[in-house]
């Protein structure tokens, strides 16, 4: 399915986390090691199982929490709300709750990178067809939220969908038919009835 899962590294205490741990657990493991980490906590940004399927493998393997949306159907740890701060040694990752692929999607913005799950892809977006999808809470998540993010700010996507794997918020401004300017009734018609 083309699944990005991330590392965060926190150069100075070796802690780290791991955002959407969907598959290829071992390679995942492998590259921990290799970085010399600690995982603290396994970070899911929507409930989808093709991002949280080695969550409990993963869990079990290296004591980490798993930290999710507050309202995210599934097994977690901690929850976390919209403007939370979760640290990770020195590093700060910031929630942002985007929901519209699903209720309970977050994007995470650590130091110059957004990670967007499925919320964004490099040219498109998360579907909405999908249960819990909503094409007015992915209006305001993009156009309350993501699109007021600085334009050097890059994007990393939960899949690799797009031409490039990825891209920045700029990029997407410009590229990406999806964000072109719209009224959210537009939006609505143009992306389909939730």
């Amino acid at each position: 399915m083309e699944n990005f899962s991330y590392i965060i590294g926190d150069d100075k205490t070796h802690l780290g986390a791991i955002v959407d741990p969907g598959f290829d657990i071992e390679k995942i493991l492998d590259k921990v090691s290799q970085m010399k980490l600690k995982i603290q906590y396994l970070i899911d940004t929507h409930e989808h199982s093709d991002h949280i399927s080695g969550n409990m493998d993963l869990s079990e393997k290296t004591g980490a929490k798993i930290v999710a949306y507050k309202d995210a159907k599934i097994k977690k740890d901690l929850q976390v709300e919209d403007g939370e701060i979760i640290r990770v040694g020195e590093t700060i990752i910031k929630v942002l709750h985007t929901p519209g692929h699903s209720p309970g999607s977050i994007c995470l913005l650590v130091e110059n990178k957004l990670l967007t799950g499925d919320t964004l892809f490099v040219g498109e977006c998360g579907r909405i067809d999908l249960p819990g999808g909503n094409a007015e809470d992915l209006y305001h998540s993009f156009f309350d939220k993501i699109l007021k993010i600085r334009d050097n700010v890059e994007v990393y996507p939960g899949h690799d969908y797009g031409p490039k794997p990825f891209s920045s918020i700029g990029f997407e401004k410009k590229h990406n038919y999806v964000l072109k300017p719209r009224t959210k009734e537009e939006f609505v018609r143009f992306i389909g009835k939730p």
